[in-house]
């Protein structure tokens, strides 16, 4: 039985963005590169365009997928979450967030139409919960967004071991981090709901707008809770055919479970 687990997390960048030589026509052959280099069980993208998500399907025939809305404009942004042919899902659900979470909606100050994904996987003896989200930047937003997340969460079954991923446009001092990490006045940091970060202090730049800087801010997340254990992280600076994969950086984490 394999008692490793490993993520990938990636915002690949709006794929009708007018990026010149880093548009996504040359950014996509890039792809097996980082997926043969950093295999995953589950590799949670955001700012996913319909055409991004389906080219990446058939490059990752191993893997099936939630998280595409179906019909979508051609503009819409999805957060997929590819996982490997040996997991199951048995449960998924997508909502915004927003005040109406199962209506296709923004919050009054969200500049985009922000949303979640979630499932509930099984693989041999292991279960678990994989999210994947893009939060907006408004940080009152932010905190609401983070407070229907574990809402959503605390209906689905508590002992599973969860883990949270995503481009939350903010850094590990914002409220919505510390409300996630049980680090607010009102939380008990102890409490087994809260969440762990894979990365610690100082934490790594991940957003770079295709210059390679490694000192940009921290707003691309892995978080865990319950019965796994974080064995090692990295932020993928790699460039490939001297172009990168996105405006963000990779991040790659492996796991083991709990004996």
């Amino acid at each position: 039985m394999n008692n490793m687990l490993s993520v990938i997390t990636l915002n690949l960048r709006f794929g009708l963005a007018d990026d010149g030589s880093n548009n996504w026509d040359h950014r996509k052959k890039c792809f097996p590169y980082l997926f043969d280099k950093y295999p995953a069980d589950f590799i949670g993208l955001q700012e996913a365009n319909d055409f991004q998500t389906d080219f990446l399907k058939n490059i990752l025939t191993g893997y099936s997928f939630i998280g595409k809305r179906n019909p979508a404009p051609l503009f819409w942004q999805n957060n997929i979450i590819f996982y490997k042919k040996t997991w199951k899902c048995i449960h998924s659900e997508h909502f915004f967030l927003s005040p109406t979470p199962m209506i296709p909606s923004r919050s009054r100050k969200s500049l985009w139409p922000r949303q979640c994904t979630i499932g509930i996987f099984e693989s041999n003896d292991h279960s678990l919960i994989y999210i994947n989200t893009h939060f907006d930047f408004d940080p009152t937003i932010q905190v609401k967004s983070a407070e229907l997340i574990m809402k959503r969460l605390s209906r689905l079954p508590s002992e599973l071991p969860v883990i949270l991923t995503g481009d939350f446009n903010a850094t590990t001092s914002c409220p919505c981090y510390k409300m996630l990490t049980g680090q607010n006045k009102k939380s008990n940091s102890t409490n087994k709901l809260y969440f762990k970060n894979t990365f610690s202090e100082p934490f790594p730049g991940t957003h770079h707008g295709f210059s390679g800087n490694r000192n940009g801010d921290h707003i691309d997340w892995i978080l865990y809770r319950g019965s796994i254990i974080s064995v090692n992280c990295k932020v993928v600076h790699d460039k490939i055919y001297g172009i990168y994969l996105s405006d963000h950086f990779p991040l790659y984490a492996k796991f083991k479970w709990e004996e």
